[in-house]
């Protein structure tokens, strides 16, 4: 697609992923879906909940009321996920704090063997810092009030990617109505390249291609942090999060005998083994 294109004339497809937890590798998507646009309407509409490997806790199913009765004939990931790459991959990604989107949906089609989307991605999240002044704050649903988009379920995937979708047109018609995809994109301040969001080439760096297999398996690791009070001391850390992004990546790690999670760039991880 050519970025000197008018958004009015792209394809663009807002989606919206619902999960088990925070972070890649450590959850599951239990439910995705997407709408595609163009020619000023919407085209067509994906949704498919998806069965997770581990049964979700309570304080996950009280955010997206999705339950295990729901999932337990749902399919697996592995029988969707080409699917719902053929669907996105027909235009310009769409999504409200689209680096929570990109970076699970990047891991599951590259486990897949699936090639990442081209077109760096969309986020309404970012696009309404960089353009609107005058809220309280940019959740989706603040948004959407703002704007006055009536809303379906919030935090369930496909009602999600609709408003998401509206609030994206409302933006656009607001602040960039002749622009191009490339100004679009410029507005938006920050880059959001598919890319970014690969945990293969986590996977493949030596010094961090252990990380990825502890989260994966639920394994300790002993790491030497260039970073924190303890500098290129070596730590065991039990890590349960990775979380890549243009701007910063970082592992989520325990250390024995401290309650809470650290953060520990991943620039700074000098090396990790078992």
């Amino acid at each position: 697609m050519d970025l000197k294109t008018p958004w009015k004339k792209t394809t663009l497809v807002s989606m919206d992923l619902e999960t088990t937890g925070k972070y890649p590798l450590q959850a599951d998507i239990c439910e995705m879906a997407a709408v595609s646009w163009s020619e000023g309407e919407i085209q067509e509409e994906y949704q498919t909940l998806i069965k997770p490997v581990d049964d979700m806790r309570p304080e996950v199913i009280a955010i997206h009321n999705i339950t295990e009765e729901m999932v337990a004939t749902a399919p697996p990931i592995a029988e969707k996920v080409s699917e719902f790459h053929q669907f996105i991959s027909q235009g310009v990604c769409v999504a409200h704090h689209a680096p929570f989107d990109m970076g699970f949906l990047s891991y599951e089609f590259e486990k897949a063997k699936l090639p990442l989307p081209k077109l760096p991605g969309l986020c309404t999240s970012l696009l309404s810092r960089a353009l609107i002044t005058d809220t309280k704050n940019h959740r989706l649903s603040t948004l959407a009030e703002h704007f006055q988009i009536e809303v379906g379920q919030a935090h369930r995937a496909l009602d999600d990617s609709k408003t998401c979708l509206q609030v994206l047109l409302k933006i656009l018609e607001t602040h960039l109505p002749d622009a191009t995809l490339e100004e679009v994109y410029e507005a938006q301040l920050e880059a959001l390249p598919w890319s970014s969001f690969s945990v293969d080439k986590v996977r493949f760096t030596s010094d961090w291609a252990n990380l990825v297999e502890a989260i994966e398996q639920n394994r300790a690791l002993q790491m030497t942090y260039l970073g924190g009070s303890r500098p290129g001391q070596e730590r065991e850390v039990f890590p349960v999060g990775l979380v890549l992004r243009p701007s910063d990546a970082f592992v989520v790690a325990k250390e024995p005998g401290r309650l809470q999670p650290k953060r520990y760039m991943l620039q700074k991880i000098q090396s990790c083994h078992f």
